[in-house]
């Protein structure tokens, strides 16, 4: 019960978290793109691959290995602590010199200081990681919450008043930097923790045996997901990618917020319990259920309202990312369902399956890429879907046999939340098509909003879904 009622009130401040500073940082960010061009926004996106791969190595899958170690202490945590450290100075100098070559790949002189002085970034972020996860460790998203809420509204302040006086995507560059300064203080200034000089071999190989096929797999995702902004920004411009960039943060926006607050505090839940299938089961499907029936009318929303709604939030120089905003939050709507699966085998300790996952789903990303990529920007993204569809097949594989919950077991569960989503989605879509095309944005937004929650929460009490018990338990034991 305990476990729970911590799990609970970890849940409840990650969401305030999350939604917070999430929130804050689309305030900015919609400002900043009434403010800048589309163009710089594709510019950011390009040299943002290489702040990904360096961050993966960086963390070197040992922040995983510290939160699913129950008896760690300050010896395991000051040996990442240094090797975070020391691996983010010599990828910042392996960056600094590579820049130019960059720079000339995409034919894009501007890269090259652009990325020497962003990623700066993985060195300040190197002296907070393990502050976090001992923060997260623990369950305590509040403190996270209060670190992160003023750093990011200074960091976005920042950046808009460097956009006002007309500095262009260096505004997104300098805003990132005084964003991640500011928290590494308030991560410093909050935590009682404080690296002692140690690095203990021993400890060092533990969390490496674990860590190294993280990495991989991590480092594989990261690759592999970089494919679609290399491809659109070579092959066709940085204006196009601006568009799927936004387009795709867009879409993220109510994924972390909801998906991503949950598989926070699903993960070291789960290890906690790791040792008890019955109980992990349990645990897994009512997250898997609440999650679901959360994201699939919003998603459904999204796609339905994407018009109005980007043209509302970015104004009409951005509506050519509407349909890649629809499409995209088609594919988001299986994300919960590949975390939590994956949260599964990191929590057993297989890493070794996990990267075995990743291998597989990376050399069908490549034949699918072949495929779609000579039709243009419309087949990269519809083939983000069909790739989302595959890896739900080859992500529930092994937890079918851990779990005895297989992919038919846990679509059983999910398809009532998605069946009346859509439904209710295509009656609205008609409303919207025959009625209200003609209205103001802000108008249409708001009826088809209300109109939507309204219909949906009300099937789902009539019908009397499971989940919506699971929800008020929820809130009741916090």
């Amino acid at each position: 019960m305990e476990l729970k009622k911590q799990a609970t009130k970890g849940a409840l401040w990650a969401f305030v978290e999350q939604l917070s500073t999430q929130l804050i940082a689309f305030g900015v960010n919609l400002v900043l793109a009434r403010l800048l061009m589309p163009e710089d926004f594709g510019t950011i996106a390009l040299f943002n691959v290489v702040m990904s791969i360096a961050t993966v190595l960086i963390n070197g899958g040992l922040a995983s290995s510290l939160i699913r170690t129950q008896n760690a202490d300050d010896r395991d945590f000051s040996t990442v602590f240094w090797f975070n450290v020391m691996v983010s100075i010599f990828l910042y100098c392996l960056i600094f010199i590579f820049t130019p070559w960059i720079a000339d790949f995409y034919n894009k002189p501007v890269l090259k200081e652009l990325i020497r002085v962003y990623t700066i970034i993985l060195v300040i972020d190197s002296f907070v990681a393990v502050q976090g996860v001992r923060f997260e460790k623990e369950l305590n998203f509040k403190m996270i919450f209060r670190i992160r809420l003023p750093s990011i509204v200074i960091g976005g302040i920042s950046g808009i008043l460097f956009a006002l006086y007309g500095f262009g995507v260096w505004s997104l560059v300098y805003a990132a930097i005084i964003k991640n300064v500011i928290s590494t203080l308030y991560y410093w200034f909050s935590s009682n923790w404080r690296p002692s000089f140690i690095f203990d071999k021993s400890r060092f190989k533990y969390h490496f045996a674990f860590g190294a096929r993280m990495t991989f797999s991590s480092l594989l995702n990261v690759m592999f997901d970089s494919i679609y902004p290399i491809i659109i920004g070579k092959k066709f411009s940085s204006v196009e990618l601006g568009y799927y960039d936004r387009a795709d943060a867009l879409k993220q926006l109510p994924i972390n917020n909801i998906a991503s607050t949950l598989s926070r505090v699903s993960f070291p839940l789960f290890a906690q319990i790791s040792h008890d299938n019955l109980r992990l089961k349990k645990s897994y499907r009512e997250i898997l259920k609440i999650v679901i029936f959360a994201i699939s009318p919003i998603i459904a929303m999204m796609i339905l309202e994407a018009v109005p709604l980007i043209r509302f939030l970015l104004t009409e120089k951005w509506l050519p990312a509407a349909p890649y905003f629809q499409i995209l939050a088609l594919s988001g709507l299986l994300y919960p369902i590949h975390a939590y699966n994956l949260n599964i085998l990191q929590v057993k300790g297989r890493s070794d399956l996990f990267l075995r996952l990743e291998i597989i789903k990376k050399v069908i990303i490549i034949i699918v890429v072949i495929i779609v990529a000579p039709m243009g920007m419309y087949g990269l993204v519809w083939g983000q879907v069909a790739l989302s569809v595959i890896a739900l097949f080859i992500n529930t594989y092994y937890t079918g046999a851990f779990l005895n919950y297989n992919i038919f077991e846990q679509l059983k569960d999910l398809c009532p939340s998605i069946l009346v989503s859509a439904l209710v989605g295509f009656f609205l879509w008609l409303l919207d098509k025959n009625i209200l095309y003609n209205k103001q944005d802000i108008i249409r937004l708001v009826i088809i909003t209300s109109l939507y929650l309204i219909i949906y929460l009300g099937i789902t009490y009539v019908l009397k879904f499971k989940e919506l018990i699971l929800i008020k338990n929820l809130i009741s034991k916090r």
